[in-house]
């Protein structure tokens, strides 16, 4: 060990066996494309040259696989009868290329849309009325 620079080993998980042994200062390139998509955590032990040891938690989220929308059930919804779900499923592609294909995920208007419409639609009828009966 280089007595003037701290060594830190890079752990995923629960894993006892690091993913890296490095000294300090150092840029780290971690590759998420071989980690399962969902929740881990890294802890990075660091060991000072004084002897000193430190630990540090860091939990984040893996989302490599295809992105997944739903629109018609939201988390904790409470239902009954039957659903109807519009679902879609897409990935990133190598990212050195936009695919437009199935990229965005229809979604129905919203109600407020709909209010806003209704609410123009019943001003306009009303105006037409009214300015027909002042002729």
């Amino acid at each position: 060990m280089t007595k003037d620079k701290s060594k830190v080993f890079l752990f995923i998980d629960d894993d006892p066996v690091p993913i890296a042994e490095l000294d300090t200062p150092i840029v780290f390139d971690l590759d998420t494309n071989k980690l399962a998509d969902g929740e881990h955590v890294l802890k990075i032990v660091s060991h000072s040259p004084a002897g000193r040891e430190g630990i540090r938690k860091i939990p984040f989220t893996v989302a490599n696989g295809p992105a997944i929308r739903i629109e018609g059930l939201k988390d904790k919804d409470i239902v009954d009868g039957t659903l109807s779900l519009m679902i879609n499923a897409y990935d990133k592609g190598n990212q050195k290329s936009f695919i437009i294909n199935g990229s965005e995920t229809p979604q129905t208007i919203p109600f407020w849309i709909w209010l806003i419409i209704i609410l123009f639609t019943g001003w306009a009828v009303y105006y037409e009325i009214t300015s027909a009966n002042i002729q």
